[in-house]
């Protein structure tokens, strides 16, 4: 069997996590026909086939399936040797790959760039944004280095360290401004809309109201706060956002914001890494930096 080189298993890797040589390509920065290349070169250094090729899909074979797993491990070995050779140096430089959730992202991102800037001239931020599954999915896995989301996560290979806690915000349409504040059984009792499946505010939600993740609901879910906030001034019903997203989302809708009694909805915004990173000293210093710019 000829040798492979790490180039070529990061292309096998990226066509086996996306399904398809031109997401993959486009996720490596380079072209298809290179990709392609690089992929039919480990196959034939393999002799044999890794993926099966159709007009829609591509899937892996059993061997592909097989292989994938001891590719993974390689590239997650690969990046902590960089990670402890990083490490060493004492001060944190070099490429560093940050996840973040969609209900974080617009609002504290921007503060987080710059902050890391500051304190971090040498490093090269790549943000990552993605809802909370995919994140731990990708944290576990090597392919994030850490990630900003709402705790807990409570995954026994992650470190987690608080940032800050928030609270939820109701949404009303202007018109309805001189109602009270529902109370959680009122809540049950409105349309309220919320993110789509898959969003942890979308549960955190549903648990405040304690709506049973699974009830079936009569009313439309959206695929971000905007568009939530935007079906509230339309006149569909009622939202929560939390309170970084206040200024942000309702300053060009006909809605008004109330605030909860006690018990207040809220959530507890962390970091999160993988507790085997070498870089987990490093990672403490740089969540009290994230804290700092949320206070």
């Amino acid at each position: 069997m000829n040798n492979f080189t790490l180039k070529q298993l990061r292309y096998f890797d990226a066509v086996a996590r996306e399904g398809h040589f031109g997401k993959a390509a486009e996720h490596c920065a380079v072209s298809q026909p290179a990709l392609s290349m690089q992929i039919k070169e480990l196959e034939d250094g393999l002799g044999t086939l890794l993926f099966e090729r159709s007009a829609r899909q591509v899937r892996l074979t059993a061997f592909g399936e097989h292989f994938v797993q001891q590719v993974r491990s390689v590239l997650q070995s690969v990046d902590e040797l960089g990670n402890i050779a990083r490490a060493a140096k004492g001060h944190l430089s070099g490429q560093f790959r940050l996840g973040i959730i969609p209900t974080i992202a617009p609002y504290l991102l921007p503060d987080i760039i710059k902050q890391l800037a500051l304190s971090y001239p040498g490093l090269e931020v790549h943000v990552r944004e993605t809802q909370t599954q995919k994140l731990v999915e990708e944290l576990s896995s090597g392919r994030l280095d850490a990630a900003v989301l709402a705790l807990p996560v409570s995954e026994n290979n992650l470190d987690e360290a608080k940032l800050f806690e928030e609270e939820f915000v109701l949404v009303r349409a202007y018109a309805d401004k001189d109602k009270p504040p529902p109370n959680q059984e009122s809540l049950r009792e409105m349309k309220l809309l919320l993110l789509e499946e898959g969003h942890c505010f979308r549960d955190q939600a549903l648990s405040f109201c304690s709506i049973p993740a699974g009830r079936p609901r009569e009313t439309l879910d959206g695929s971000s706060l905007s568009t939530l906030v935007q079906m509230v001034s339309a006149g569909m019903g009622v939202t929560f956002i939390p309170e970084m997203a206040v200024a942000i989302e309702t300053r060009s809708a006909d809605v008004f914001t109330q605030r909860f009694a006690d018990p207040k909805p809220k959530r507890t915004i962390g970091m999160v890494w993988r507790k085997t990173n070498p870089l987990a000293g490093q990672f403490i210093e740089m969540a009290s930096q994230i804290r700092q710019v949320a206070e």
